[in-house]
């Protein structure tokens, strides 16, 4: 996808047809590229960004299509407190010029969030109502001087104060992925349908009342909640094959509360005046794959 020519192909043959009758809001250019261990595609990704983006352009699909790349937590070397999230040392050399386009493209810096896996590693010292969303007596920043009651949000602000760090204030964050598993193997603590139900009915409703984080309290929280349905043949611990809103045959895993006035909308990425859901029941996302 570095090639210009590869990508602008790419975007004639994926992207360029399905408009304007699918709502196409984001190209997201490879997952999570920055914490692996493929330096190749870690050097490749900016070129590739700015290749998708340059296409959208000559096509002039710019206007309603942005670019960007969904990134770990774990590019994040310090994200407690809030205020002291700074990216790992080793990033800062394809971090910058990352920060430098999206900003310059008006995208947001897009990250892959899940408190599951903080409450899952230490359910003695992690709170389960703070990851959640319940009711909780918070947890404080002294170095901003703010309180989160959501662990959510803290690794939101973290994200921001690691890129303020580096001298931007003006890319938005937004999570492409987040959600609960529904089930989970034995030793993988609070993968049970209620904390899933919980977490996601609480996170929606947050998302719906257009609230902001502490950091950012102007700026309404945009989700991606991960996943619509159960992947019943993925490899791995049984909790990846439990984070779907359905199960593979259609029929809900847990009830999302949407009866009570909170039902989902095709908000794509970006935050405006009027509360929404992103929710990939009305939301399309479009994966690049490398092509190296």
């Amino acid at each position: 996808m570095s090639d210009a020519s590869n990508a602008r192909s790419w975007v004639v043959q994926s992207v360029q047809p399905f408009l304007p009758a699918t709502r196409i809001t984001c190209v997201i250019v490879g997952n999570e590229v920055l914490s692996g261990g493929d330096t190749a595609a870690m050097q490749s990704l900016l070129p590739a960004m700015q290749a998708v983006h340059q296409a959208l352009v000559d096509l002039g699909l710019d206007g309603q299509v942005s670019v960007s790349t969904s990134q770990s937590v774990n590019v994040l070397a310090s994200s407690y407190p809030p205020s002291s999230g700074v990216f790992r040392e080793e990033l800062a050399q394809f971090m910058e010029p990352l920060l430098d386009f999206l900003a310059r493209v008006g995208s947001p810096f897009l990250i892959n969030a899940y408190p599951f896996f903080a409450y899952k590693a230490s359910p003695a010292t992690v709170s389960l109502p703070y990851v959640l969303f319940e009711p909780n007596p918070g947890v404080h920043d002294p170095g901003a001087n703010l309180t989160y009651d959501n662990m959510l949000y803290a690794q939101i602000d973290a994200v921001y104060a690691a890129m303020e760090a580096m001298g931007h204030t003006d890319v938005g964050v937004r999570i492409s992925e987040t959600g609960w598993p529904s089930g989970g193997d034995a030793d993988e603590v609070g993968a049970t349908v209620p904390n899933a139900a919980a977490y996601n009915r609480n996170l929606m409703k947050r998302v719906a009342a257009g609230q902001g984080t502490p950091r950012r309290p102007d700026v309404p929280v945009d989700v991606l909640v991960f996943a619509l349905f159960n992947e019943n043949l993925k490899p791995g611990q049984a909790s990846e094959r439990n984070y779907g809103l359905f199960y593979p045959n259609g029929t809900s895993v847990y009830d999302l509360g949407l009866d009570d006035g909170t039902s989902p909308t095709t908000s794509g990425f970006y935050s405006s005046s009027k509360p929404m859901i992103s929710f990939p029941v009305g939301v399309v996302v479009l994966l690049a794959a490398f092509f190296l």
